[in-house]
């Protein structure tokens, strides 16, 4: 599937079960509230904190819970996400070329 089928997809779903799009602020919230779940797996898994009983590593689910909520945001603010990551990567391209390249830092 490629993003621009998942935003169809997304569309599809709300127009069939979702009655409607939760407005754009309920929308960020609820993506930051996801992204919190998905912060909270990623720090039981490879942090320091272990997981609760009863809690799960469904760091897969989390995530596909992010980018659900993403894709409802760019579907109802009428942003083409793949249009907008390939300008995103070209972006980083022109600006990042050698950047990460020469940062000793990230030399092993």
């Amino acid at each position: 599937m490629t993003i621009r089928e998942a935003q169809q997809a997304v569309d599809q779903w709300i127009k069939e079960y979702g009655v409607r799009y939760f407005s754009e602020l309920t929308n960020m919230a609820v993506l930051t509230e996801e992204v919190g779940e998905l912060a909270r797996v990623i720090a039981r898994k490879y942090g320091d904190q272990s997981f609760k009983p009863g809690e799960k590593d469904n760091l897969g689910e989390e995530m596909a819970d992010v980018l659900w909520v993403l894709l409802c945001l760019a579907n109802q603010t009428g942003v083409d996400l793949t249009t907008e990551l390939n300008k995103s990567i070209e972006k980083k391209t022109r600006r990042d070329a050698l950047r990460h390249i020469e940062n000793p830092k990230l030399m092993a």
